[in-house]
């Protein structure tokens, strides 16, 4: 039993920022990896950002400068700091989190449920 819970959208004037949160919980016993994607109306979803385990961090060329994301210093969180938001950025961002559980052994992709992001023009 895993869950993913996000926090942090809403609508922002261009030029703003938000902050996105994601935090797993439930029977984690470790988190290979954790990212950000998005998916706005008729494009494909779309990765934004991602974090390993060795704070090895990776973004999409159309977010890099502006997006930051982070561990959290509370245990399996990871945060997406958005600035200087565009129109464009507007999307349903979903947080994706690999997380292997002891019991049973396994490893599964997990997602939220997604949080809306809206940046007006």
């Amino acid at each position: 039993q895993v869950q993913l819970v996000e926090s942090g959208g809403g609508l922002v004037q261009a030029g703003g920022s938000l902050r996105l949160s994601c935090a797993a919980s439930g029977s984690v016993f470790s988190i290979d990896a954790m990212g950000w994607y998005r998916q706005a109306p008729g494009k494909q979803r779309e990765l934004v950002a991602s974090i390993t385990g060795g704070s090895s961090t990776t973004y999409a060329d159309s977010v890099k400068g502006r997006f930051t994301i982070s561990a959290g210093d509370a245990k399996n969180t990871v945060y997406l700091q958005m600035n200087s938001l565009k129109p464009e950025d507007t999307a349903v961002y979903y947080c994706n989190a690999a997380i292997t559980t002891l019991r049973p052994l396994r490893t599964y992709d997990h997602w939220g449920q997604g949080t809306q992001v809206t940046v007006s023009s």
